[in-house]
C-alpha cells in the first residue's frame, strides 16, 4: 500500500475494497497494451472482475449485493484504473448504474429486484445507452431521436445509439426514446431491453484516440418490439438536472491513470542514469519539482474527490445542493490527470512518446475525461449561475 492511498483509507471495508481491486490489477496492466492497440474488449478482465464481486458491489445487499457507498466505488474505480483506464470506467458504468437505480428508486421494486438479481447470481452487465450522433450527450438536454410508438403489444423501438460502452458484454440496455400516445403530452421514456431482442444490432464503430478498449460502439435498433413492461420510467425533458453522485465515477477513473503515469515516472526516474550522471535522474532538482508538482495536483484533486463524496453519503440533505460540487470535481480531477500525465511524461523524456511504453497509452486515455459528462463548460456554467443568481 502506497503512503497516498493509505489516508483515504479509513475503515477495514476501505481496506478490503482496497485489497480486493489491487489484487486485480497486475494481470489487468499486463492486458491492457494488447487491448489498446487492437482495440478489443478486455472480456478476460470482467470475468476476473465477476470471479471477485466486483460487478455486484452496488447491488443492495438483499439482493445479495455488497451495497457499498459512494465514496468507497471511487476507492474501487481509482484502484482499477491504475491497472487499465478503459476496464475501470467500462465497470464504473456498470456499477454506477446500479447504484443510481438503487437511489433514484425510480423503477419498479419487480423490475429492480430482476435486473439485481440477476447481476448477482448469473452476473449480467447493464449500461445506458442515451448519446445520440444529432443529439450529443444526454447532460445537454437533447431531446431523443430514437422513437417508441405506442401499440397493443406495447411499444416499437427505431432509432440508432452511439457511445454504448461495455457492447459486447452487455446483457441489460437502457435506452431512451422520445414516446408520445395519443392525446398525451410527448414525453421522453426509458426502455429496459436484452441484448437478444430481435432488432437489437451492435455495430463495431469504436476506433478511437484513447479508452479503445471500452468498445463503445453503436446500437441499432430496428423494430425492436417489447412489452409494455419495458417501459420503465416517464420524464419530461427537463429529467435529469438533480445532482448524480454515482457520475463521479468518470473522475475517479481519470485520477487513477494518472497515479499509473505518477509512479512510472518515479520508478524510471529512479532507476535512469544516464552516462553523463553520476547519479539517477531522480537527484535532480528539477526532475524532483516535476515530481512534487505531481502529487500536489493528484493531493488536491483526491482530497476534494473524496470529501465530496463524504458528504453525499453523509449528508443525505444536502444531495441536492451538492450539483455544482459534483461538476467541479469532474473538472478538476480530468485536468488535474491530464497535467499529471504530462509532467510523468516529461520526466521520462522521448521513451514516453514510444508505443511500448504505458505512459504513450496514458496520455491518450486521460485526454478521454475532457468529453465524458459533465463537460468544462457545463461545469463554469453551473458555478457562474449559482455564485450570481
Amino acid at each position: 500500500m502506497d503512503e497516498s492511498t493509505n489516508v483515504f483509507l479509513k475503515t477495514e471495508r476501505h481496506n478490503q475494497l482496497y485489497n480486493k481491486s489491487l489484487s486485480l490489477i497486475k494481470n489487468f496492466q499486463q492486458r491492457a497494451e494488447i487491448h489498446d492497440r487492437e482495440a478489443t474488449f478486455p472480456v478476460q478482465n470482467f470475468e476476473e472482475l465477476k470471479a471477485d464481486g466486483i460487478t455486484k458491489l452496488t447491488v443492495p445487499k438483499k439482493y445479495g449485493g455488497e451495497e457499498i457507498n459512494l465514496y468507497e466505488f471511487l476507492l474501487v474505480q481509482e484502484t482499477i484504473a491504475r491497472g487499465d483506464g478503459a476496464t475501470a470506467l467500462s465497470l464504473g458504468w456498470h456499477n454506477g448504474t446500479i447504484m443510481q437505480l438503487r437511489d433514484t428508486n425510480k423503477w419498479s421494486n419487480e423490475v429492480f429486484e430482476e435486473v439485481a438479481n440477476s447481476v448477482v447470481k448469473e452476473k449480467t452487465i447493464i449500461n445506458t445507452a442515451a448519446t445520440e450522433t444529432s443529439t450529443g450527450s444526454p447532460a445537454r438536454g437533447g431531446r431523443p431521436e430514437t422513437t417508441a410508438q405506442f401499440n397493443q403489444k406495447g411499444w416499437i423501438i427505431n432509432g440508432k445509439k452511439t457511445f454504448t460502452s461495455l457492447a459486447p458484454i452487455l446483457d441489460w440496455i437502457i435506452i431512451t426514446a422520445s414516446i408520445k400516445k395519443e392525446n398525451e403530452e410527448e414525453k421522453i421514456g426509458e426502455f429496459l431491453l436484452k441484448r437478444d431482442y430481435k432488432g437489437v444490432e451492435f455495430v463495431a464503430t469504436w476506433d478511437t484516440l484513447g479508452m479503445r478498449a471500452t468498445r463503445s460502439d453503436d446500437m441499432l435498433l430496428r423494430d425492436v418490439q417489447v412489452n409494455h413492461e419495458a417501459l420503465v420510467a416517464t420524464k419530461d425533458p427537463g429529467h435529469g438536472k438533480a445532482p448524480q453522485g454515482w457520475l463521479l465515477h468518470i473522475p475517479a477513473c481519470y485520477i487513477g491513470i494518472a497515479l499509473a503515469a505518477r509512479d512510472t515516472a518515479i520508478e524510471f526516474a529512479k532507476s535512469y542514469q544516464p552516462n553523463s550522471l553520476p547519479h539517477p535522474i531522480a537527484e535532480i532538482p528539477e526532475v524532483q519539482r516535476k515530481v512534487a508538482e505531481m502529487d500536489l495536483l493528484l493531493l488536491k484533486a483526491r482530497h476534494f474527490m473524496y470529501h465530496v463524496a463524504s458528504i453525499w453519503d453523509d449528508e443525505l440533505d444536502k444531495r441536492e445542493q451538492l450539483g455544482a460540487e459534483l461538476a467541479a470535481v469532474k473538472t478538476v480531477c480530468t485536468n488535474a490527470a491530464i497535467d499529471v500525465v504530462d509532467l510523468a511524461m516529461r520526466i521520462v523524456g522521448g521513451q514516453s512518446l514510444l508505443k511500448t511504453n504505458q505512459l504513450e497509452r496514458y496520455y491518450r486515455d486521460v485526454r478521454a475525461g475532457l468529453h465524458n459528462p459533465p463537460s468544462d463548460d457545463l461545469t463554469t456554467m453551473a458555478l457562474s449561475r449559482r455564485a450570481l443568481s
